[in-house]
């Protein structure tokens, strides 16, 4: 832990290096450049020092987050500039190795800083600055609904036009603001759907984080076809240093009992029938299974008993099951929901035209809809936020899904 603070302060400070030095070729006064000196310093010291007293046996607060948005707001931007005046550097270097291999003596080995370098570096820099500052302002609660259906040759006809919401990742320790969590629950009461899935994450790591949110979350009215969750990885309460396993179990019982306080069916590696007249889907729910998290879902004991012929929603927290275990599984599960990725909380989306972010590298199935051999995967972008305390480009997302009967047209 000492080594790593030791070497994120060196990380930092090479950082605030580079920066000072853009910002001493375009400005000149000495007040501005000593108080920014200040600034950043104190800024430094209070990030090192907040990462040095994090507490394990407590995990992630409104103060770690806090911590982490400054880090993110003050850095990001400055590594771009580091980036930029490095490579300014490495090609000052190389032209005055060339100019002292050639003997030119009326050149200085290293030549100054050109101004429109850090001009178009800061000019850079503002730009994730800007976003940053948006992103936990504005974008961490600019909550979206997005509608997506699905076609299905096989789906039974009387569910023809079923709807499903779809919510992820509520993380419900890291909400500050209660009329913004209000507006978000009247949008999914506004949508009217068949039923309500959950696929996830309810909390942080404690149970106690959702207790002031029970009661908002209870707003969600009853759907005609049900309310169903499963958990999420945040749900085992595994990220933090427990006094006792008595007392990890106990909170995971909490965290288990919290889906049934605000009215939803916890599945844990299990499945029911949703009957709609004469027909029937099956709906199947596992614990988490991540290919780099825990694997606590067990497919096959919960599609025990069902038949390879009827038709299938899986609810499985994390993406990557769907790309390991499910998409190719032999029992042919029509529809995945997930969540888990959040998209990062950051990236570039143009609706039905591109989105990007880091994600993609880690996951190959991160936001929105994805198929396989007539098998989909959607991965909902997440309702709340973590760690980073907002959200730029990806925005947390209230998913409805449409069920239709036929071949897809897209």
């Amino acid at each position: 832990m000492v080594i790593r603070i030791l070497l994120l302060s060196l990380v930092l400070l090479i950082i605030e290096l580079y920066a000072f030095q853009a910002l001493k070729t375009l400005v000149k006064l000495k007040w501005f450049l000593v108080s920014y000196q200040i600034i950043s310093l104190l800024v430094l010291v209070f990030i090192v020092y907040s990462f040095m007293k994090f507490d394990r046996s407590v995990g992630q607060t409104q103060q770690t987050m806090f911590t982490m948005g400054l880090l993110l707001v003050v850095y990001v931007p400055k590594l771009i500039l580091t980036l930029l005046l490095l490579g300014e550097d490495i090609f000052r270097v190389g032209a005055g190795s060339v100019n002292y291999f050639l003997e030119n003596d009326d050149v200085s080995f290293l030549s100054s800083r050109r101004k429109f370098v850090s001009q178009i570096g800061l000019g850079l820099a503002a730009i994730p600055f800007m976003s940053l500052i948006y992103g936990i302002t504005v974008g961490k609660y600019n909550y979206k609904v997005i509608k997506q259906r699905i076609f299905f040759p096989d789906l039974p006809d009387a569910f023809d036009g079923f709807t499903i919401t779809h919510i992820s990742d509520v993380h419900s320790g890291s909400f500050d603001n209660p009329d913004k969590i209000n507006y978000a629950i009247d949008l999914v009461n506004e949508q009217n759907s068949d039923m309500i899935l959950f696929t996830g994450d309810i909390v942080n790591t404690d149970a106690k984080e959702m207790h002031p949110w029970i009661e908002t979350f209870n707003r969600i009215q009853k759907h005609e076809y049900g309310k169903y969750s499963v958990l999420g990885n945040h749900d085992y309460g595994e990220y933090v240093t427990w006094p006792t396993e008595k007392d990890k179990e106990d909170n995971f019982q909490a965290i288990k009992d919290l889906y049934g306080q605000i009215g939803f069916n916890l599945m844990l590696n299990e499945h029911t029938y949703i009957e709609k007249g004469t027909d029937k889907i099956a709906l199947i729910g596992v614990e988490n299974w991540g290919h780099n998290f825990k694997k606590a879902g067990d497919i096959n004991k919960a599609s025990l008993g069902v038949d390879k012929k009827d038709f299938k929603i899986l609810m499985s927290h994390d993406p990557s099951h769907w790309d390991y275990e499910i998409k190719n599984h032999e029992s042919n599960f029509h529809l995945t929901l997930s969540g888990h990725t959040h998209g990062m909380q950051f990236g570039i989306e143009i609706p039905g035209y591109f989105k990007w972010s880091l994600a993609q590298y880690v996951y190959a199935q991160w936001a929105g809809l994805y198929e396989n051999l007539g098998r989909y995967v959607y991965v909902n972008r997440g309702f709340g936020f973590h760690a980073y305390p907002g959200r730029v480009g990806i925005m947390p997302e209230i998913t409805v899904i449409e069920l239709k009967k036929g071949k897809n047209v897209a």
